[in-house]
């Protein structure tokens, strides 16, 4: 078993050995979450150029349904663009929120719909060595890009429950660095939901005045 010391070794060598087309993609994923987590719109044009870098890293790495995913959210990001500049176009300001029951059937029916059909697709389709894993971390985080889009709360629990996952998962398929990042990620998810929660407070507040 690997001590500290060789355990710190290897992540640095593995770093060292990441390509720069790795590195540019994690940095806007960074950007992306840090933007999100402060609700602010630029959000989406940092991922979807990380989106576009991370896809073709994915592909190579045969994670086919976190490509999917990859695919998902750039048609997700242009989606949740366009809500918030038409919002902010007729001076409207799409308001954070907490699910209401029939967005909370949606979402769930994502998620779990999504997962079976991924999993059909990676063991019949594809010679993913990972199907259930990749399955989950890719439905669990449509859901929480549906939610994103529309500002729900509830968004940072679900990207949380895909990157718990993700995290060994990407370190499995030697994507170290995306796993880091997702370790970041979750993090950041924490503070979001805080902060979004911290909003949605202030909102209530406003209108009571």
């Amino acid at each position: 078993m690997m001590n500290f010391k060789e355990w710190f070794e290897l992540l640095y060598d593995q770093i060292l050995a990441t390509s720069f087309l790795e590195w540019f993609a994690v940095g806007f994923g960074v950007t992306e979450v840090l933007l999100a987590k402060r609700n602010n719109i630029l959000l989406y044009p940092a991922g979807i150029i990380g989106i576009l870098l991370s896809l073709y890293l994915k592909i190579e790495a045969r994670l086919y349904a976190e490509s999917l995913l990859s695919m998902y959210y750039l048609v997700m990001s242009f989606y949740g663009w366009m809500i918030w500049t038409k919002r902010k176009d007729k001076n409207e300001i799409l308001p954070v929120s907490w699910m209401n029951k029939q967005e909370f059937k949606i979402a769930f029916a994502i998620a779990i719909g999504g997962y079976f059909v991924l999993y059909f697709v990676l063991i019949n389709f594809t010679n993913s060595d990972v199907p259930i894993l990749d399955a989950f971390v890719s439905s669990t985080a449509w859901a929480g890009m549906w939610l994103l889009a529309r500002r729900k709360i509830e968004n940072w629990i679900f990207f949380n429950v895909s990157n718990i996952v993700a995290i060994p998962l990407l370190w499995h398929k030697g994507l170290e660095l995306f796993s880091l990042l997702t370790l970041f990620l979750f993090i950041v998810a924490i503070f979001g939901f805080l902060d979004w929660r911290k909003i949605y407070r202030q909102q209530q507040t406003m209108q009571t005045i």
